[in-house]
């Protein structure tokens, strides 16, 4: 009815060739190689001299089959550095031409399409991670998150899109994917129904959903990404770049309720076109593996399918080794029903496992996860290898795990936290506890490396509240903060959630911020 063949998908790769030949030789600049790249989801890296591939994961899910492509792509092309993505997407880096080609078009063998996946185009359809497998979900929004993906490449050819759109799928009230800030955003409800939210979003001008909708039957989904395009097309600004979001709108409709009344009214006109885009019959993906035998450990979750367990691995700052992720693929290669899930935070789930299958992969993602909550934090890829990145938020988190391994912080007493390396927000910054972005500290006049410090964010629906800026830190200050907040948690007998108030945080702040 409305899927696209991923194979029709080639017919766009000679342009990209010959695109990509020219920039590599020097005849077509960075700027117009960026604006037509996009739209196959691949970019030139910071320098112009090796490009990044962009696989979706249509709602973070990689099959077994999908794994074992990335891994054959990383083993037969060299592939050295990979990044799990805040959109559930995996990302291949400091990749040559011969290497994007073969990798881009073999990807839609595997059923990966890389098409939308930068540029003004919709993006990889997010989801929550454990969406069918996790316990006191509200209902399993999977496969209407993968119905979703499959309806949006449907406009990667359509004019007048914003540039970007995001739309999220949440199981829970936890609102991982975040779906309640999204351009639209689907937000599970205890009767299996969703409410609706839309014109949200992070980066310059954050603001959250408006909703627009409430006890939205399941098979409806595919009406309101249509109307979503089509309000966009009517109220939204695409001649501003720096406006073509759909956040935007909420202020050219005159508030939440006009933008509301706006939708609404796109919405009615989709119904009444006749179109049938309904959704009756789609069946959920249901687990008949069972297990037998026990496990527990802080990367063990156990699932809401008796005897069956989900392992957790999170490479530090989404940069997973690509030789252990290739023995990832190997070890789950024969397991029944198992398979990998991308987090919005960058984690990855390794899911329907029995005990002992399950021991076997902690052992093997042991060799590179973080060991701590604060371990755990997000970070963009940054601006070492990001065209438009400021600042190196890598390298910022891997100097502030440095340092509080050598002061010897317990690992109880810091949060997560979330870095970006520009106003973009791909670290979610503005959503964290605590949270950076790149920018500049002034001292003595003068303008020093440094992040913007943000305090107090919130994803959780119902308590979202976007993050206070506070002031720029010189970054060779950041991880001694860290580390002074850290001891000052520890001395208090306490852990991190317990002791903390905003006015602790800022008083260790203030000589930073000065």
């Amino acid at each position: 009815m409305y899927r696209i063949d991923p194979q029709s998908w080639k017919a766009e790769m000679p342009a990209f060739h010959e695109k990509t030949d020219a920039f590599y030789a020097g005849d077509l600049d960075k700027g117009a190689y960026k604006g037509f790249s996009g739209l196959y989801g691949s970019y030139a890296q910071k320098g112009g001299k090796a490009s990044m591939l962009r696989l979706r994961m249509s709602a973070g899910r990689v099959t077994r089959e999908k794994l074992a492509f990335v891994s054959d792509s990383i083993r037969r092309y060299d592939v050295k550095k990979a990044h799990f993505t805040t959109c559930q997407c995996i990302q291949l880096h400091d990749l040559q031409p011969a290497q994007v080609y073969p990798i881009m078009e073999n990807a839609l063998d595997a059923g990966i399409v890389t098409m939308g996946g930068g540029g003004d185009f919709p993006r990889n359809v997010m989801c929550s991670p454990l969406s069918g497998v996790e316990a006191g979900e509200f209902f399993d929004v999977m496969p209407y998150a993968q119905e979703a993906a499959e309806f949006a490449l449907n406009f990667v050819k359509a004019e007048k899109m914003p540039r970007k759109l995001k739309i999220a799928f949440s199981n829970s009230p936890k609102n991982h994917p975040h779906a309640t800030f999204r351009d639209l955003g689907f937000a599970a409800r205890e009767d299996g129904k969703f409410d609706v939210y839309s014109a949200g979003g992070l980066g310059n001008n954050p603001l959250f959903g408006v909703k627009v909708a409430e006890a939205v039957e399941p098979t409806e989904i595919l009406y309101y990404i249509k109307a979503m395009w089509l309000t966009f097309r009517t109220y939204g600004n695409y001649e501003n770049r720096g406006k073509a979001r759909t956040r935007y709108m909420q202020e050219v409709c005159g508030g939440p309720e006009g933008y509301k009344k706006a939708f609404l009214e796109k919405l009615a006109e989709v119904k009444a076109s006749g179109e049938d885009l309904s959704l009756e019959g789609l069946q959920n993906l249901t687990v008949t593996k069972t297990g037998c035998g026990e496990l527990s450990g802080e990367r063990v979750i156990a699932q809401k399918q008796e005897g069956l367990y989900t392992v957790e691995w999170h490479p530090i700052g989404g940069m997973p080794k690509v030789e252990l992720l290739c023995e990832l693929s190997d070890l789950i290669a024969d397991m029944e029903a198992v398979e990998m899930r991308i987090a919005p935070d960058e984690t990855a789930y390794i899911v329907n496992l029995n005990a002992q299958e399950a021991q076997k992969v902690l052992e093997l993602t042991g060799k590179d996860t973080a060991a701590t909550a604060f371990e755990a934090s997000v970070s963009c890829i940054g601006a070492t290898i990001c065209q438009v990145g400021v600042r190196d938020s890598q390298g910022l988190l891997a100097s502030c795990i440095q340092a509080v391994r050598e002061a010897g912080v317990p690992g109880n007493a810091l949060p997560l936290i979330h870095i970006s390396g520009c106003p973009s927000s791909c670290g979610t910054h503005q959503i964290g506890i605590m949270g950076f972005r790149g920018g500049v500290k002034k001292v003595d006049g003068k303008a020093q490396s440094g992040f913007v410090f943000y305090l107090g964010g919130n994803d959780r629906q119902g308590e979202e509240a976007m993050g206070r800026e506070l002031g720029a830190m010189a970054e060779d200050q950041i991880p001694q903060f860290i580390v002074e907040m850290g001891q000052a948690v520890a001395a208090s007998g306490m852990d991190f959630m317990s002791w903390f108030e905003p006015a602790k945080v800022e008083a260790i702040a203030a000589k930073y911020l000065a």
